[in-house]
């Protein structure tokens, strides 16, 4: 198949690819003194790898379906940093109630979720994608991008929802002073 042809070369792929980087590049140098800037941008970029993972082309004729696992590259301690980091990063405000656990329904008691767990998690995909889209090698960057795409449906787009929903009511809240926007002002120059 020609480079030209193949959808992995496509433009809502490459974008895909471009801002899943830039979502990992966020979150691995974010920096506790960096609260308020993490959430405003976070509230900006999630919306945007939501888009772009959904822009993401069926390749389920360009791979083996029943190949289903890829290459784990963001290992267990790099995630358990990351989520540890990002805990730390939000404080009291990590923590949600979710109500799209499926436990919910048989539950009189709020589930709570993390912030911190959920960005680990899309971090997660996003990152063993990149790092096997970097290799160049073409069945490898098609298993990647099918893989990515089948867990964003099945896992990890609902778990970009929920932190966008719980980092939205963080960014939008009354306690969102004025001192605060300032800040950012500030951070921003």
């Amino acid at each position: 198949m020609k480079e030209s042809e193949n959808p992995i070369y496509g433009h809502n792929t490459i974008e895909f690819v471009t801002v899943a980087l830039e979502f990992c590049n966020f979150l691995e140098a974010a920096t506790e003194d960096m609260r308020l800037a993490f959430i405003d941008k976070a509230t900006k970029l999630l919306p945007l790898l939501y888009l772009k993972a959904s822009l993401l082309p069926d390749l389920s004729h360009l791979v083996d379906e029943d190949d289903d696992e890829i290459e784990q590259t963001v290992t267990e301690e790099s995630y358990d940093a990351l989520r540890e980091k990002l805990a730390t990063i939000l404080g009291d405000q990590d923590s949600y109630l979710d109500t799209f656990v499926e436990d919910m329904q048989y539950s009189d008691t709020p589930i709570t979720a993390f912030i911190s767990e959920d960005l680990a998690d899309v971090f997660q995909a996003t990152g063993d994608c990149i790092a096997l889209f970097r290799q160049g090698n073409e069945e490898a960057m098609n298993q990647a991008i099918f893989h990515c795409y089948m867990t964003f449906q099945n896992y990890w787009g609902q778990k970009l929802l929920n932190a966008l929903k719980a980092l939205h009511t963080i960014r939008y809240s009354e306690d969102w002073t004025s001192e605060e926007n300032n800040e950012l002002e500030e951070e921003k120059e």
